[in-house]
């Protein structure tokens, strides 16, 4: 499985892991943001969201539980599960019913949605670092792993890079 390790980097670095990466999901896909509360995980979100063109102003969806933002050939469906106690509390969301077309799924707290929410095509897991936070990513199909690939070496970051192979 194709994955990239970044050690003490900080919010700008995590941003602009998000603007890279956000050239590439225009297709569609899923990715799930995993780690502790204030570990970064909005932050990436929003700074994807806004260098998709979503606009400036990107609501959290911890109350809602949803947001979609309408782009021009995409729509992306931001997720956050924390107030979910299980995930057949997400059947009353009607998540079939907006995979409808090219949709990106950002899903903070993945873990309390599995079996209703889709798989990853990539896994980016947040922790605190003594420093920043550590990242890790992780492709988890053949389109997480290209998105991968396509990835450039960010600045103000130590990355150790293992793109490609199986596992």
């Amino acid at each position: 499985m194709a994955e990239i390790r970044m050690s003490g980097i900080d919010e700008d670095a995590l941003a602009g892991l998000a603007r890279a990466l956000a050239a590439h999901v225009r297709g569609g896909g899923s990715i799930h943001l995993a780690g502790p509360l204030g570990a970064g995980k909005t932050t990436f979100a929003r700074a994807l969201l806004r260098a998709l063109g979503a606009g400036a102003r990107i609501k959290s969806p911890t109350y809602t539980l949803i947001e979609t933002y309408v782009l021009p050939g995409l729509t992306v469906q931001h997720l956050d599960l924390y107030r979910i106690a299980a995930a057949e509390e997400l059947e009353w969301l009607g998540l079939r019913d907006l995979a409808d077309g090219a949709v990106l799924w950002l899903i903070e707290w993945p873990e309390r949605g599995i079996g209703a929410i889709p798989p990853p095509d990539l896994a980016v897991y947040l922790e605190h670092a003594p420093v920043g936070r550590d990242v890790h990513l992780k492709g988890g199909s053949e389109k997480g792993r290209r998105w991968l690939a396509a990835l450039p070496r960010l600045p103000n970051a130590v990355c150790a890079r293992q793109v490609g192979g199986n596992s």
